[in-house]
């Protein structure tokens, strides 16, 4: 009795044991993520000489604003507002060009739909970087090198956003469509009124994915224009990081350029968060 009455407390804390050990590596690793975005923050509040003696110090010592005012005192607002420009377009784009796309591949019966799903698939193991000489060759050949319709047209469909739609369209009852289908509505009636509002997780996600990645596009827009009007954000803050401003380093006004570029992402990921994480948890729910 006195035995077990003596083990059970050093089970007690040889398991708070362990649990102090997994959180207390799970805080160095959180630490480890987090530190270089304290980095970032802070470096852009310091001033040049601040950044090159003590850069991965988190305190800005002396505070100062002055690598913001250098900053859009550059191309800057302008590189901010083609971003949106782009980023907007391809990201309604592709949400409603995708959509199309999968709900013809999970509901429209044609012959070849198994060889298309099976082309989609294949593109997407197909790494970007393979693409950028065949898509300048296009570009240049179609005459649009050098012009907005170069910057958004070839971002407008994802092979992995059609996949993601298929997929979502497929765990959709199609008693519901043959509902529709009765009252007398066709085809893009009832994928616009009837599927697509269902679909809301799905196209919660493709959103979230097509902002994020036609805001952080670098390669594209680098074969697709060399017009300094056209530079987004990611390619006119690779001219600051090259020294476009004078020589020595640039560390603040770049850390600046950086921290405002993820502000937008930030924002749309956080407003749509509790959305897709509803959506996925419903999902779960019906499966």
């Amino acid at each position: 009795m006195s035995t077990t009455a003596h083990a059970k407390p050093m089970v007690r804390d040889r398991t708070a044991a362990w649990l102090f050990l997994g959180y207390a590596v799970l805080v160095f690793f959180a630490f480890l993520y987090l530190y270089p975005f304290v980095v970032q923050v802070t470096t852009s509040f310091k001033t040049n000489s601040d950044a090159v003696a003590s850069p991965l110090s988190p305190v800005a010592d002396p505070f100062t604003l002055g690598a913001f005012d250098r900053l859009f005192n550059t191309e800057f607002p302008l590189w901010f507002r083609n971003s949106v420009v782009v980023t907007l377009l391809v990201t309604a784009g592709r949400v409603f060009l995708c959509s199309l796309a999968g709900y013809a591949l999970a509901r429209i019966k044609f012959r070849g739909r198994g060889a298309v799903f099976t082309a989609i698939l294949a593109v997407m193991a197909v790494p970007g970087v393979v693409l950028l000489i065949p898509k300048f060759l296009v570009l240049n050949y179609l005459g649009i090198y050098n012009a907005w319709p170069a910057l958004v047209l070839p971002l407008l469909v994802d092979a992995a956003g059609v996949f993601i739609m298929k997929q979502f369209f497929e765990t959709i009852p199609e008693s519901v469509e043959e509902a529709a289908r009765i009252d007398g509505a066709n085809t893009f009636r009832i994928f616009w009124s009837v599927v697509l509002p269902m679909a809301r997780p799905a196209l919660i996600t493709l959103t979230i994915l097509s902002f994020q990645g036609s805001w952080n596009e670098l390669p594209h827009f680098i074969i697709a224009s060399q017009d300094p009007d056209l530079f987004t954000l990611t390619k006119g803050v690779a001219t600051l990081t090259s020294g476009q401003l004078g020589s020595g380093n640039q560390y603040p006004i770049t850390m600046a350029a950086a921290l405002l570029m993820t502000i937008p992402v930030a924002i749309v990921f956080f407003v749509f968060q509790k959305y897709l994480v509803r959506g996925g948890t419903a999902g779960a729910e019906k499966g």
